[in-house]
């Protein structure tokens, strides 16, 4: 799924540089639905191949396009090579999943010791310490629930893919854009037109709703113990998991226990929700890290405090609870 074209007109030679190295091209094969998109559940079965490669280099696109800054526009590129296979998953194998933190671990380590980007880095009179920690430039990152590039991109990438939008309601959304500065002093991605914001603040709802529904956390959490087993019986290594997908999956069905976990999964197309789990079938009770977006409007303030029907909405998102049990069928 390549949508670059919405962020910028042409991608920059430096950028091109950095894409070629070794621990970019390995993210092609992470993907950005965290294995979900490997199970039979509806909403996930027919979406378009998203990775963290073509959301990096559009997080890249959109920093260069706003700053024309390179080591910002670097930073942004680089946030996610030390995602494992199946990204957040692992995340819930450490029971790290409500802050999702762990799968940063390693980026500033992988960046010093790969000679081809250092190379490039070299060029263009950059160091890793300039590049390796995207948080330090609020264009590229910055808390929740405010706008930066991470999150837009992956709004945009995720609203075409469930056809929550078009490429078209894409770019009205950037094209409205511009960088401000918010109610804290710093930087932030912003809108000029109050309507605009908020029809993409309830884009970003929809996606944020998914996210968090009973079929992403029941396939994040059976996958990541898929991999605990994998890696209990060494069907796979802990190294494995800073492979790619197709290898890993390639190991799970070399060995009967785990290709047959693995087909398993692949078959969920339903979910059933009980307040207690029942006496068959493979139950979880599974909280939920809540994603959501409040974007600003130049000179207006937050869509959550200038449309009384997006805060009601995003209030109820927030009060939504988990506490109850889930189980997959196929």
């Amino acid at each position: 799924m390549e949508h670059y074209h919405i962020y910028h007109n042409e991608i920059p030679d430096f950028l091109r540089e950095c894409i070629e190295t070794p621990i970019i091209q390995r993210i092609r094969s992470i993907g950005m639905n965290c294995g979900c998109e490997y199970t039979a559940f509806p909403q996930f079965a027919d979406i378009d191949s998203y990775s963290r490669y073509d959301h990096s280099i559009g997080v890249a696109l959109i920093v260069w396009h706003f700053t024309y800054d390179r080591k910002q526009a670097i930073a942004g590129l680089l946030h996610d090579v030390a995602s494992p296979v199946f990204a957040h998953v692992v995340d819930f194998m450490h029971g790290d999943y409500l802050t999702q933190e762990s799968t940063e671990d390693g980026t500033e380590m992988l960046i010093a010791d790969s000679t081809e980007l250092q190379a490039v880095l070299k060029k263009y009179e950059l160091t890793t310490g300039d590049v390796c920690d995207y948080h330090r430039y609020p264009i590229a990152d910055n808390d929740t629930p405010l706008l930066s590039a991470d999150r837009l991109e992956y709004t945009i990438g995720n609203s075409i893919n469930y056809r929550i939008c078009t490429i078209e309601d894409a770019k009205c959304f950037y094209n409205d854009l511009i960088i401000g500065t918010n109610e804290y002093g710093a930087p932030e991605l912003m809108f000029k037109s109050t309507l605009v914001a908020e029809t993409f603040a309830k884009a970003a709802l929809a996606c944020s709703k998914i996210y968090i529904s009973d079929e992403d956390r029941y396939a994040m959490q059976l996958l990541s113990e898929i991999l605990k087993y994998a890696i209990e019986h060494q069907i796979i290594s802990e190294d494995d998991l800073y492979s790619t997908e197709p290898e890993v999956i390639g190991k799970f069905l070399s060995d009967e226990r785990t290709a047959s976990l693995w087909n398993s999964f692949c078959t969920y197309s339903q979910i059933t929700s009980a307040p207690q789990p029942k006496d068959t079938g493979c139950w979880r009770k599974i909280s939920a890290k809540k994603r959501f977006i409040d974007p600003m409007v130049q000179g207006e303030g937050r869509i959550s405090e200038l449309s009384s029907e997006f805060a009601d909405s995003l209030n109820a998102f927030r009060k939504n609870s988990h506490d109850y049990w889930v189980c997959g069928q196929h």
